[in-house]
């Protein structure tokens, strides 16, 4: 395959989340180690992945494309431009950057891949929803990539509880597609947020020959049917999808890790003894680099030392938090707000103080929509929050958490087994 071909397809594997577009890039790379084009497609991957292991291969494409293109107006020195920003620790600068390239020119797919990753971490979702919605009607069907336009404009919609429109978009996006599993996910996200979860299950088996092997979802959409068994009141049921699709994972990084720590965090909540398995999960999350990882990560780190009790895993976290925040400098995501009264909560959960975690969750409950994560990530704040106001015996406040879970999803049957425990609340 000629490296024009290879870029082009290493773009569409980017696009749909399937294969490895990383390994891709780096073939055609070496073919044509000048590809401008090729520098800008591996910088939006590693942005969009927020790939810390990856910033000397970073600052080796932005020096490629500055000699290359001496132009500082340039699209292309724009990109490296961008990058450089979130190289530096400046997300928002990043974003607002690869922004000014989308508005330039709408049908720059890589600046807008990056735009909506960066939007998502940063927890900008009307940004991310409104950058979408200016650069659609630039796309047509017959263009490339215009399928992933659609999938990522449908997030985003999710992700702004238009979940209707949402589904309408990604089944546009899997009319032209069907195997695109990034559309699947969409479609998965609005499910969740709905409570459809017979439903969520149903269609996760229809479509689990497109994103259960070689695609970036593999995991993450395993967790997606997890969190459906879990709301059908069948967390026996999630937990073998633990052991058999997330725990048996061939690789692991920290999207990944965060995933399993979430699950297996909603079980802890419902009482359910998944026995060795925080052990193993923590030994994993001990090998990856955890200084300069967003916070997002750094708390899924922390359900996993906190429950596994591993003490001096969770001093090296609070010591990377505190060296990180030692100066005044503004931070540069909204999560880094969140996650250290947060990790406080988790601490005293499980050391079965739940009037303590109460107190840290009271603290930030009102930013828990802005975790680093999706709306179905945050919500396992909502759900700490809730178990640990049951277990204090705070009726007052259980009672209000509760109705706002059951107001969102009436048809989950946790959502049900949670009010049924009111009574003993009290």
């Amino acid at each position: 395959m000629k490296p024009v071909a290879r870029f082009e397809h290493a773009l569409e594997l980017m696009l749909t989340q399937r294969g490895d577009p990383s390994a891709e890039i780096e073939r055609a790379l070496a073919d044509d180690p000048q590809s401008v084009f090729g520098h800008c497609l591996r910088l939006a991957l590693i942005v969009r992945a927020d790939d810390i292991s990856a910033r000397s291969v970073l600052v080796a494409s932005i020096a490629a494309i500055e000699a290359a293109c001496p132009d500082r107006d340039d699209p292309a020195r724009r990109h490296a431009s961008a990058a450089r920003a979130w190289f530096e620790g400046h997300p928002d600068l990043a974003v607002e950057r690869y922004s000014a390239i989308v508005r330039d020119d709408p049908r720059d797919i890589l600046a807008l891949v990056a735009a909506h990753a960066l939007d998502f971490h940063l927890g900008q979702r009307r940004s991310m929803r409104n950058r979408l919605a200016r650069a659609l009607p630039h796309w047509k069907p017959a263009m490339p990539g215009y399928e992933g336009v659609l999938a990522m404009y449908a997030f985003a919609l999710e992700e702004s509880g238009q979940y209707r429109r949402a589904e309408k978009m990604a089944r546009r996006a899997l009319a032209l597609n069907s195997k695109h599993p990034y559309a699947i996910h969409v479609v998965a996200h609005v499910m969740e947020m709905q409570g459809r979860a017979r439903e969520g299950l149903e269609f996760l088996a229809a479509t689990e020959t497109v994103w259960a092997h070689g695609s970036g979802f593999s995991v993450h959409l395993a967790w997606h049917r997890a969190l459906f068994h879990l709301d059908a009141n069948d967390p026996m049921g999630a937990l073998k999808i633990y052991d058999e699709k997330i725990a048996n994972a061939q690789s692991w990084d920290k999207s990944q890790l965060a995933d399993a720590s979430a699950l297996l965090w909603r079980l802890e909540l419902q009482n359910i003894d998944v026995g060795k398995r925080w052990r193993a999960l923590a030994d994993r999350w001990e090998t990856q680099k955890l200084a300069g990882a967003r916070p997002f990560y750094i708390v899924h780190a922390m359900m996993a030392f906190a429950a596994a009790r591993r003490t001096a895993a969770v001093a090296r976290l609070m010591e990377i938090w505190a060296s990180a925040h030692a100066s005044d400098e503004l931070p540069a995501f909204p999560e880094e707000a969140l996650a250290p009264p947060f990790c406080e909560a988790l601490l005293a959960f499980v050391r079965s103080d739940y009037s303590a975690s109460v107190e840290w969750l009271t603290r930030v409950r009102h930013i828990a929509h802005r975790c680093g994560g999706s709306l179905a990530q945050c919500d396992l704040i909502h759900l700490t929050f809730t178990e640990a106001a049951l277990r204090a015996h705070r009726a007052r406040l259980a009672r209000s958490l509760v109705a706002e879970r059951t107001a969102k999803k009436p048809a989950s049957l946790l959502n049900r087994l949670l009010m049924q425990r009111l009574p003993a609340a009290a």
